[in-house]
């Protein structure tokens, strides 16, 4: 006789949890999947693919402009956004039901309802409870919005997908991906974009150079960027939204979005009452095999606040299933991830910034920048930013970085590299292909001066 209604009960039907539940399923397991909102979770409902195909929808401006330069006579007549927005969503209608055919091929009981837990076996969704022998938490993170006045007149990254026109003048607060990504495809598409960021530089905690390099091509593109900056208040005027800084100023604007963090999706989740530990962000606080301080309640995806990307989280669904569905247990190597913005121009990395390498490595750096051949007869003054951070006493690579056009496709495959643990010395004996931007990568010979003790170039 079975001892609880399921075997495995997860919360969410993100990335995470539905690589995990439809492994599980796979290998026996009786499984139930319960969501709240749409079946897909933040990334393909809230985030990658709905953002990435804006950011696509918008590089065409670009695109139409350059094409000038090549010899095209291009008449465009403007930018449809309800247009976009309508094919956006068709797309995402697509996709969520591919999410529940995979769910029901891998015999999950989809429940749609907001589950809470009562106890370590049990959760409550609909009225109903139901008891899982183990329960897998993975409802991922939500925009964390400050607290100022006129809050109620912010938007977040999930109400941007989805507005009915675009704005004309927009300011974002914020400097992080989400940030930038979302202030290229509002540039791009002809708004008046400003940042908004208590720090100097966007993207803080990328590498140095990338950092400035991308702040100077959004300068480049028209973006105003406000640093040291902070919003004490929002308010509704007659014809438009009035945006005041901590400096004084203020800024009239037709939409303020705010992309200032997300946080773990955890509030009334019922956890701390089931006995769970939460760190002080809300993160559910998990070991090395996603469990709980509670041995029967698991956690994967951003709900646990590691690296919060969507092929992270389903390959910690993945190991999860294995482990306990499987017998195979495998855990998680957060070492050498990649990562991409696709901000404009779009940004790939993976391995230590110069700077977190620099704290623990004597380090050698190897820089370039350049235009982009396709540029030289578009006439646009754009250009591509490549680094690689060097362990000068095991000439390994530690970190590959770019700015430019299809960064993250070419980091994609840097990133097999650092994993193999590859050397500089291999990087400049492989022949590049001509002519490419990638191939800058394996034709750095000299390495960039060193700071001096005082942080200054010699």
């Amino acid at each position: 006789m079975r001892r609880f209604d399921y075997d495995l009960i997860t919360i969410g039907a993100g990335s995470g949890g539905v690589r995990a539940s439809r492994m599980a399923g796979s290998y026996g397991a009786k499984v139930a999947v319960i969501e709240s909102s749409r079946v897909g979770g933040t990334c393909v409902m809230r985030g990658c693919v709905p953002k990435k195909l804006l950011v696509i929808g918008s590089h065409f401006g670009d695109a139409f402009e350059d094409a000038a330069g090549f010899g095209w006579s291009v008449d465009v007549r403007g930018h449809d956004w309800p247009a976009l927005i309508a094919a956006k969503n068709k797309e995402l209608d697509r996709l969520e039901t591919v999410y529940h055919s995979l769910l029901k091929n891998a015999g999950n009981h989809l429940i749609e309802g907001r589950g809470v837990l009562a106890d370590a076996h049990t959760v409550e969704v609909n009225g109903k409870r139901m008891t899982g022998e183990k329960i897998l938490v993975a409802v991922g993170g939500w925009p964390a919005v400050p607290n100022i006045p006129g809050r109620e007149h912010l938007f977040t990254s999930n109400e941007a997908l989805d507005l009915t026109q675009r704005p004309e003048r927009v300011v974002i607060w914020g400097g992080g991906y989400i940030a930038v990504e979302f202030a290229g495809i509002f540039r791009a598409l002809g708004s008046e974009v400003h940042i908004i960021i208590r720090a100097d530089r966007v993207l803080r905690g990328f590498d140095g150079d990338v950092r400035t390099h991308l702040q100077d091509e959004l300068v480049k593109k028209g973006i105003k960027i406000h640093p040291h900056t902070w919003i004490v208040g929002v308010s509704k005027a007659a014809d438009c939204t009035e945006v005041t800084l901590d400096n004084g100023s203020v800024i009239r604007a037709d939409g303020v979005m705010s992309a200032t963090g997300r946080a773990p999706n955890t509030a009334n989740l019922g956890l701390e009452e089931a006995g769970v530990l939460l760190a002080e962000s809300g993160a559910v606080a998990v070991d090395g095999w996603n469990k709980s301080n509670v041995d029967s309640i698991y956690a994967v995806g951003d709900v646990t606040d590691r690296i919060n990307l969507t092929p992270v989280a389903i390959a910690e669904g993945r190991m999860f299933a294995e482990t306990h569905f499987n017998k195979n247990p495998m855990q998680m190597d957060y070492t050498n991830v990649a990562s991409a913005v696709f901000s404009q121009p779009q940004i790939g990395s993976v391995g230590l910034s110069e700077e977190d390498a620099r704290a623990v490595h004597e380090v050698n750096v190897y820089r370039t920048s350049f235009k982009a051949m396709k540029h030289t007869l578009s006439g646009r003054n754009e250009r591509i930013l490549m680094k690689l951070v060097v362990d000068a006493k095991t000439d390994r690579v530690l970190g590959c970085h770019m700015v430019g056009d299809d960064a993250p496709e070419i980091i994609q495959g840097l990133a097999v590299a650092l994993k193999c643990g590859a050397t500089k010395s291999q990087f400049d004996a492989t022949i590049g292909i001509h002519p490419t931007s990638a191939e800058e990568f394996v034709t750095m010979r000299e390495p960039i001066a060193k700071p001096t003790p005082g942080g200054e170039k010699q």
